[in-house]
């Protein structure tokens, strides 16, 4: 009876498998360890939050590629022995798993390709918002707009599959040049000083976005070392039409991608208070209709005789 306990206990603990099993798991073990030593140590020194998350990243792809390199040296010798059946296993996981590994593809083209970084505010598959996370399979977004007007959160988190990079066009809104062109259109009275007018609003504009296109144009020219694109037009701008109701001027200027709203918000209120002190000599216009009433009808009905006479 000892003796075949003897001989099931050497054979179990001298068997190659079992000591290269126990060898993977340890060494996993000590690099998954190693990793959360990492990440402490990381979150103690780096204080600012893009390079945190970067460097957590780095660290944990690191740990997945020693844990892999260490599978493949433990087990090497069995690799060779087994590569048909992978080879027949891979083909069918491949075909089961296709979006899977066109995500992982995007993964590699988001990372490498300079589609977008954390940070940025892109549209991706139908859904804006802030990109939040990217991990290996799928992206993580801050959305923003669909019941909340303008570019705001509306509070919900978005997870889209990285394969969407392959499938639909990416809006970056933030990437090489972080600003937008916007613009708002004033109607103003026919009669109006229209001279004075567009000073007012020229100086409005640049007292509110002056800051914004000297910004833009240090963007501009390193946008134009990297791509093949001819300089723009950036300072703030006052442009007139007049239609049959009004004057319409439109101002176009440069922003913050996230800061469109208020800085609507400022110029709205800026045009108003400086058209009020100009007593009347600039009037803003809007649409007015009047409802007529119907006018009385008297109807006046007479007897007629049977002579004819009235």
């Amino acid at each position: 009876m000892m003796t075949s306990v003897q001989h099931f206990v050497e054979s179990w603990l001298f068997d190659p498998t079992i000591g290269k099993t126990v060898s993977t798991t340890v060494a996993i073990f000590f690099v998954w360890a190693m990793v959360r030593i990492s990440r402490t140590m990381l979150n103690r020194y780096v204080q600012e939050p893009g390079n945190l998350y970067r460097a957590r990243k780095l660290v944990t792809f690191l740990g997945y590629f020693t844990a892999l390199i260490i599978i493949s040296l433990i087990f090497s010798d069995r690799l060779g022995k087994m590569a048909v059946a992978f080879g027949v296993a891979g083909a069918g996981i491949a075909f089961a798993l296709q979006e899977v590994i066109a995500s992982l593809a995007g993964w590699v083209a988001i990372s490498f390709g300079n589609f977008y970084n954390t940070g940025d505010r892109v549209q991706l598959g139908g859904i804006k918002g802030d990109v939040i996370d990217i991990g290996m399979l799928r992206t993580t977004m801050m959305e923003i707009g669909q019941w909340v007007n303008a570019d705001l959160y509306n509070g919900r988190i978005v997870k889209i599959a990285n394969s969407f990079v392959f499938k639909e066009p990416v809006f970056n809104y933030s990437g090489d040049f972080p600003f937008l062109w916007d613009e708002i259109a004033i109607p103003v009275k026919h009669g109006s000083d229209h001279r004075l007018a567009r000073d007012i609003f020229q100086r409005i504009l640049s007292d509110i976005t002056g800051e914004y296109a000297q910004q833009a144009k240090i963007s501009w020219a390193t946008l134009i070392r990297q791509y093949q694109v001819e300089p723009a037009e950036i300072d703030p701008r006052v442009f007139l039409v007049a239609n049959d109701n009004w004057m319409e001027f439109t101002l176009r200027y440069v922003v913050d991608y996230k800061k469109r709203r208020i800085t609507k918000d400022f110029l709205f209120t800026r045009v108003l208070e400086d058209v009020d002190q100009t007593l009347g000599r600039v009037a803003l216009a809007s649409a007015t209709f009047h409802l007529v009433e119907t006018p009385e009808i008297n109807v006046k009905l007479v007897e007629t005789t049977k002579g004819g006479s009235a």
